[in-house]
């Protein structure tokens, strides 16, 4: 399967060269015209590069599919298994200590509520850093460029955890009778920030972890403790202020906070900033676009 999508986007870029006004997106608005008048927007030259550009993505998901689960017995079934196998070993594990979770009376509710958009926002990052190193041979042919690689990435990682969660959070609700008070908007704006935040800390790192390889075993060690403080285990209410006041500055507090008040309604998380995790996330994204547009041609030769 990984051939068939790597000769697909072969065969695309030999049979479809750009236009010769393909990279100006403007031509002139007659043969007769003359020098000086105002360019036209070639209106058919941007949308053939619109559609072509839809099945470099549409491509580079297959080929990204093949690699990741493809290879192994089981294929996607691993990515519902993998939450799955965790959150019950949590729950497991917690509630031989604890009489019962933080909020509600289910501890797998209460943690899955945590976990899932963390391992949202981690698995987007950690595959959107390495998309330039991942995609490298294709991004040779001038129809691939690094922002179809990025956005390929995105969408098929936030699909698949999008419908692991789902079925997590049914199975949960429904087979083991855990009781919910079901806020949507609030679920779906969680669930969008941990996206949006991975995306943008996914797209500087790729520029960083591609031009300085040493920032990679960097980032890893720096972040281990992020799972433990982003508040999967915990409440924000249920620390001592002194942690309060410097873990108000992670990002992923804020992401699981909204999460939770998605599942539980007497749930108040009054620290919660959606504005933070939305400046970071806009910072990063548009620094590591910046970068990757100015720089990505002498990352691709090195």
């Amino acid at each position: 399967m990984i051939g068939l999508a790597a000769v697909y986007v072969r065969k695309m870029a030999q049979s479809h060269p750009p236009p010769p006004h393909a990279f100006s997106g403007f031509r002139s608005a007659d043969r007769g015209a003359i020098e000086g008048d105002a360019p036209v927007l070639d209106q058919d030259g941007l949308r053939a590069r619109r559609f072509r550009s839809l099945r470099t993505i549409f491509a580079l998901m297959l080929r990204e599919m093949a690699t990741t689960y493809g290879r192994s017995p089981g294929g996607y079934l691993w990515a519902i298994l993998d939450p799955v196998a965790a959150l019950a070993l949590f729950s497991v594990g917690f509630s031989l200590i604890f009489h019962a979770p933080p909020i509600g009376n289910s501890f797998p509710l209460f943690y899955a509520t945590g976990f899932l958009p963390f391992m949202l926002f981690n698995d987007v990052a950690n595959k959107m850093a390495t998309s330039i190193n991942f995609s490298r041979p294709l991004l040779a042919y001038p129809a691939v460029t690094f922002l179809d690689a990025l956005i390929a990435r995105f969408l098929l990682n936030v699909l698949t955890h999008l419908m692991v969660a789902y079925l997590v959070f049914f199975g949960i609700i429904t087979i083991l009778g855990a009781r919910a008070d079901i806020d949507l908007p609030n679920i779906i704006l969680g669930f969008s920030l941990a996206a949006f935040l991975g995306v943008g800390v996914g797209t500087l790192n790729c520029y960083l972890m591609t031009a300085f390889p040493i920032w990679e075993r960097s980032w890893q060690i720096a972040t281990r403790p992020l799972f433990i403080v982003s508040g999967v285990f915990f409440t924000y209410d249920s620390i001592p202020r002194v942690a309060q006041d410097i873990l108000w500055f992670n990002p992923l507090m804020h992401v699981v906070g909204v999460t939770r008040g998605g599942f539980y309604g007497a749930y108040r998380a009054d620290y919660v900033s959606v504005v933070l995790v939305l400046c970071i996330a806009s910072l990063t994204l548009m620094s590591g676009l910046l970068l990757l547009w100015r720089h990505h041609r002498t990352l691709l030769e090195t």
